[in-house]
């Protein structure tokens, strides 16, 4: 279905505190957005999912039947276009590298309430938002061994991946470069392996600690 000219930005909230869906539900329309749908839990979110397809999810990692992770999964597994941005008060690194491999479009505290409308905005422009603790916890896992491999890189090599921690997408970052979209995604792929890396969230992760360590 086309939305029309007029038609606000829909989301969807899944948390399994009532008050957090409150709040967040008012933070968000009083931004201009509109709020199809709200759950308390995992399953609801699979289920409203499929009912509304919201343009932007916003879903807690941990709840009491299952984990956000897993509801994110068994949407992006039906929808892979899903914008779905994790909300969490969590912080353990393994536990969002692991959420990583998902696809999902942010990671967010809860507490940071100032960063939900620049992420929701965020997101829809097709960029990936990382809450700058989470960059900093996940970052962590990043090896030594691969930040004296970023030395190895050529200029271009570089360039592609600060693109890439911009949040650009394969489209904008050849029409910045006057590349084709096929060399980007070459580019990328010799990145990821060079740098042992699944994903371009990951590739972004590693790129801001690199840079931590030159500025150290």
């Amino acid at each position: 279905m086309i939305k029309g000219v007029n038609a606000l930005t829909t989301v969807m909230i899944i948390d399994d505190d009532p008050i957090v869906v409150e709040s967040l539900s008012l933070i968000i329309e009083n931004g201009g957005y509109e709020v199809i749908i709200t759950g308390y839990s995992a399953e609801e979110a699979i289920a409203n999912y499929s009912i509304y397809k919201p343009d932007i999810t916003l879903l807690d990692i941990r709840m009491q039947d299952k984990s956000g992770i897993d509801a994110a999964s068994t949407i992006l597994s039906e929808f892979p276009q899903a914008k779905i941005l994790l909300v969490t008060t969590f912080e353990d690194s393994d536990f969002i590298q692991a959420a990583l491999q998902l696809g999902c479009t942010g990671y967010i505290l809860k507490q940071n309430i100032k960063s939900i409308l620049p992420a929701i905005e965020a997101v829809l422009n097709n960029q990936t938002v990382l809450d700058n603790t989470i960059v900093n916890n996940v970052a962590q896992s990043v090896s030594q061994s691969n930040q004296e491999i970023l030395s190895e890189l050529t200029p271009r090599e570089l360039d592609i991946y600060q693109a890439v921690a911009e949040g650009l997408n394969n489209k904008e970052i050849a029409e910045k470069f006057y590349l084709s979209e096929g060399t980007i995604r070459n580019y990328i792929s010799q990145l990821l392996l060079k740098l042992e890396l699944r994903d371009r969230t990951q590739l972004a992760i590693s790129y801001y600690k690199g840079n931590e360590f030159k500025e150290n």
